[in-house]
């Protein structure tokens, strides 16, 4: 009897997210990523104005890190128009996902057909099949309407919250975490990218209730404007309270130190690596699994897409054996 591929879904958003599944769809997994919708910046935005449409970005970047196509062919989906005044700044994909939400009524069901043009390894869900806006309250009281502006802000955050509060999830996301095997939370920034997900109620409650082993993998820089002084702790304790219960198992963090000139650079930028408290975790009953996933490109702190995937290749061998 064939063995079952083992069901993974992955929730987040932003490049941390489509980078890490490069690495994951190159292995035997069924993988559903939900994805946010919160953006409200760039090409994004002036399409999510101009067509009340979820914007696109997000989405796009993780269809292209799970297709199996032509390097020309996912080059041209990711190109970015810049010497046209009209399409400045837009990219082709993000300019045909729209087209096809309009001429079929349906973001997702958009999504749905430009996976199959592009030979997608799995599924690629929005977090809501609406048009939604990001907000913060900073601790200072301050309320900033939209993703782009909040880490611009300055302010420590105190909370995030979308406008409307009560969208509804696809029931496909839904069922996806009632299915998974292991839920992947991140990597991405943290009240821009993660926890917007997790806002839409039924995620967040889907998340909470999930049979499957629910690990979150942890940024591996701090981050200007949402994360500056955050601890490995900090990252988990605003998930939970956002979500309003624990929802999460086990914490995947880096256990190799930067070179001193990257974390120089990122200094400058008011940055720095994320420190990861383990007995503090382990406190919050949480497994705290200690790997070295950090890549450095052009002098930028990525996670190692192709590193993680093999680690949770053989961490899904030996925890469903």
């Amino acid at each position: 009897m064939k063995k079952k591929n083992t069901n993974i879904v992955v929730i987040g958003g932003g490049t941390g997210l489509s980078t890490m599944l490069r690495g994951l769809k190159n292995h035997p997994f069924n993988i559903t990523a939900i994805v946010t919708v919160a953006d409200d910046g760039g090409s994004s935005g002036r399409l999510r104005d101009d067509y009340d449409i979820p914007p696109p970005g997000d989405i796009r970047n993780v269809i292209a890190a799970l297709s199996d196509t032509e390097p020309l062919v996912e080059q041209m989906f990711q190109y970015r128009f810049s010497q046209s005044v009209e399409l400045g700044g837009h990219s082709l994909g993000n300019l045909m996902l729209t087209a096809l939400t309009d001429i079929t009524g349906d973001f997702s069901h958009a999504i749905a057909e430009m996976s199959k043009v592009l030979k997608v390894h799995g599924k690629v869900i929005p977090a809501t099949n609406l048009r939604i806006a990001l907000h913060a309250e900073l601790v200072d009281g301050t309320i900033i309407e939209g993703e782009s502006k909040i880490p611009a802000a300055g302010q420590p955050i105190k909370r995030v919250f979308l406008v409307p509060g009560d969208v509804k999830p696809l029931p496909e996301a839904i069922r996806a975490i009632e299915k998974a095997d292991f839920i992947l939370v991140g990597p991405g920034s943290l009240y821009t990218s993660i926890i917007p997900n997790l806002l839409v109620k039924e995620i967040g409650t889907a998340l909470v209730n999930a049979k499957a082993k629910r690990i979150y993998i942890c940024n591996l820089m701090t981050q200007k404007g949402e994360t500056l002084n955050y601890r490995a702790t900090h990252h988990v304790q605003a998930i939970y309270d956002h979500v309003g219960e624990p929802c999460l198992d086990a914490i995947l963090v880096n256990n190799v130190d930067l070179p001193l000139s990257i974390k120089e650079n990122y200094k400058e930028e008011n940055a720095e690596p994320v420190l990861f408290d383990i007995e503090k975790l382990e406190d919050m009953g949480l497994e705290v699994i200690k790997k070295e996933i950090a890549a450095i490109q052009s002098g930028v702190v990525r996670h190692e897409s192709n590193k993680i995937a093999q680690w949770l290749s053989e961490y899904t061998l030996t925890s469903l054996s």
